[in-house]
């Protein structure tokens, strides 16, 4: 199966620092797939690389929308990622905490829409009923998410695992065919873990997504994602299943160290 996100030799340098070097990962439509590794191993540098935050230093993003040939996106800004149909939540949370739980969405489906400044201006019959389909399917993706009853909530009254939950919830409303999650479980109990675990999958099975998440919750990782992509020190050190990968010993010495790492 062809890749929809294919990225090759990307190498990112601040300075005299090499943050990541000759990083090869591709994911397949629809599949579930993790980047993991230390601390400071370079997994949040690589995906603000490939969603347009950074400018790497070397190599190409390309990906492949539903029924279109692939493109290259490296040098694009990112809310023309965003608009080619890449989406993104954050490691810290980034809502607009003074708006409601509603408008959060709605930001979210700013870049499908049609209207122009004129016809913010005129408010034309089309420009309305725009307005109210916005309301509509951000209400529809609350829904799916799980957060209706906090649709007129302002969004820094939620409890923490509902505004991870809302991120999400305002990434789909970008309409895109990959998501790329950053540490969705950060902070969260075991039972919001776990309600997170099933919506990831539900995401893939019934919104025909394909998705990409670093976390550092290892029961979380090997159960859901069909393959694991490990970096260290900015290099990727393995690649497989999480069965391969839990027994890879440059993973066990990543995360572990070994005896020789003592002297």
């Amino acid at each position: 199966m062809e890749p929809v996100l294919n990225v090759k030799n990307l190498t990112m340098n601040f300075g005299g620092l090499k943050a990541l070097d000759d990083v090869n990962i591709s994911v397949e439509k629809g599949q579930i797939a993790a980047l993991i590794g230390p601390n400071g191993a370079g997994k949040t540098t690589f995906f603000n690389c490939i969603t347009g935050i950074y400018d790497p230093t070397k190599g190409y993003v390309e990906i492949t929308p539903p029924g279109k040939r692939p493109e290259r996106i490296k040098g694009l800004k990112p809310n023309h990622v965003t608009e080619k149909g890449m989406s993104r939540t954050f490691q810290n949370i980034r809502l607009f905490h003074g708006m409601t739980v509603l408008e959060n969405v709605m930001i979210g489906r700013h870049c499908r829409l049609n209207s122009g400044i004129l016809s913010a201006m005129l408010r034309p019959g089309s420009q309305r009923e725009e307005e109210k389909k916005v309301v509509s399917d951000s209400y529809e993706i609350l829904e799916k998410i799980g957060l209706e009853k906090y649709v007129n909530e302002m969004a820094v009254n939620l409890p923490y695992g509902a505004q991870r939950r809302l991120e999400i919830a305002r990434a789909l409303a970008t309409n895109p065919f990959i998501l790329l999650l950053d540490e969705p479980a950060a902070g969260m109990n075991p039972q919001e873990t776990k309600d997170l675990d099933d919506l990831i999958i539900w995401l893939r099975d019934n919104e025909d997504l394909t998705i990409l998440l670093i976390e550092h919750d290892m029961k979380l990782v090997m159960s859901l994602s069909d393959r694991i992509h490990v970096v260290d020190y900015g290099k990727k050190i393995a690649e497989g299943t999480p069965e391969e990968v839990k027994n890879n010993p440059d993973v066990i010495k990543a995360y572990l160290g070994d005896e020789s790492d003592d002297a």
